[in-house]
């Protein structure tokens, strides 16, 4: 009988939810299939460029293909850094009543290429990974954990929070931006190749 009593005890303080105790599987569902498909999206648009392709600007102001791989892969660990450092403040549930934006809004507004932004430093493509095919590799660990992340975290993504260009999100939101940012500079990506003079082969 104690036994059932402190089994009891426990499902209360844990709110019956075990390891979705601020995610619903819907939520967790949701986010990993975004992030899929953008992972997805990305490295097929890519597939089988040449090395002048890669590399074609049309202008020197102007990224290139291999140049918009490279700022993806360097975002996706300063994003999810900066989702991982909200969570050291204490949770604020209080805060959700200044959310303007729903998780879809957010995929919508950051993925949007209507409106240009400018990157921020320590986003810039610098050659760090050595080219392309080594950009991906490091690409898809990064995507590979962040996944991992969603499938099996315990944190408080929903009552924790960031100031961005959009406004207040919370920490799941964030993950969503990253997740919309890789879309968004895929959709660059896919420009480049529509211009006229992108190469041939």
């Amino acid at each position: 009988m104690k036994q059932l009593l402190g089994l009891i005890g426990l499902l209360i303080l844990f709110g019956f939810t075990g390891i979705d105790n601020n995610l619903t599987k819907q939520e967790r569902k949701s986010a990993i299939s975004y992030f899929k498909q953008t992972q997805q999206d990305f490295i097929k648009e890519i597939k089988g460029l040449s090395e002048a392709q890669l590399n074609w600007k049309p202008a020197d102001s102007v990224w290139s293909v291999a140049n918009c791989a490279e700022h993806i892969t360097i975002s996706e660990k300063n994003l999810f850094d900066w989702g991982m450092g909200t969570l050291k403040a204490p949770a604020d549930p209080s805060k959700r009543k200044e959310l303007k934006h729903d998780d879809e809004a957010i995929k919508n507004m950051i993925s949007s290429r209507t409106v240009k932004v400018k990157t921020r430093e320590g986003f810039y493509p610098t050659g760090q990974f050595g080219n392309t095919a080594q950009t991906l590799v490091v690409f898809k660990e990064r995507r590979a954990d962040l996944i991992k992340y969603m499938k099996s975290t315990e944190d408080d993504l929903r009552n924790h929070f960031a100031e961005t260009p959009v406004g207040l999100i919370d920490t799941y939101q964030l993950l969503i931006f990253l997740s919309a940012h890789t879309k968004r500079h895929t959709l660059q990506i896919a420009e480049l190749k529509a211009h006229p003079d992108f190469p041939k082969q």
